[in-house]
């Protein structure tokens, strides 16, 4: 290796000793649906949403849907209805827990290993939720500011790759002081989305930039042990 500027992602890991994660999702949501039916048990909520036929092709039991962002494995397959479960944890750490029958839920199914990557690197492994503090609407524009938790604003960063609710977005000011950051929304995505429907105080999830998050926590631990050592 002659510099790190050289390097590709896949390398760059390598040499800091972690390992890149694998596509799951891009970032570009497909449609954005309604919940059809909705079960409440304790610690599990079972519910269905019937897919168009241009997302049935190919769908299996077992395979994964991103709902609102969130990994979710495909329990059962009718006709158009397809099942999900959402356990006590991603529960607790996502909006899910919100989601009602006709609820509207950004979908995007699973990529495939050759596919186009239109937003950036996605898991489905959302970190946490964010409020809506404001909503400011301008012609064909809209500027959404969320409050952002401290422990996951370090890996956000201005003009960076965030998702929410599952879409990627551009970071388009942050405020680390008042942990707040703000992403704007163009037409097309107002309406491929569920983000058209948001108010001040409702939550979205969050999943952070997986290569970002994997490149802060290795350079703080190196720097931590290297710290400790002196």
């Amino acid at each position: 290796m002659s510099s790190i500027d050289s390097l590709d992602i896949g390398d760059y890991c390598q040499y800091l000793n972690v390992t890149p994660y694998r596509i799951m999702y891009t970032g570009i949501v497909q449609d954005c649906l309604p919940i059809r039916s909705l079960e409440k048990k304790e610690g599990l909520y079972s519910f269905t949403i019937s897919f168009p036929d241009s997302m049935l092709e190919s769908l299996e039991t077992g395979a994964s849907v991103a709902v609102n962002g969130v990994c979710f494995t495909v329990t059962s397959i009718s006709g158009s209805d397809v099942s999900f479960d959402a356990i006590r944890e991603t529960l607790a750490l996502s909006n899910i827990r919100f989601i009602e029958t006709g609820t509207r839920v950004n979908i995007e199914r699973s990529a495939k290993s050759d596919a186009e990557v239109g937003g950036h690197i996605l898991s489905g492994h959302v970190i946490g939720t964010s409020e809506v503090i404001s909503v400011d609407h301008s012609p064909n524009n809209r500027r959404l500011t969320f409050a952002a938790d401290a422990g996951w604003l370090k890996y956000v960063f201005e003009k960076g790759f965030l998702a929410v609710n599952g879409a990627s977005l551009t970071v388009a000011a942050l405020d680390r002081q008042a942990s707040e950051f703000a992403i704007n929304l163009i037409p097309e995505t107002l309406q491929r989305t569920n983000f058209d429907e948001l108010e001040t105080g409702d939550l979205v999830n969050i999943e952070v930039e997986s290569q970002t998050q994997v490149i802060v926590d290795t350079v703080e631990r190196i720097m931590a042990e290297r710290f400790a050592e002196a």
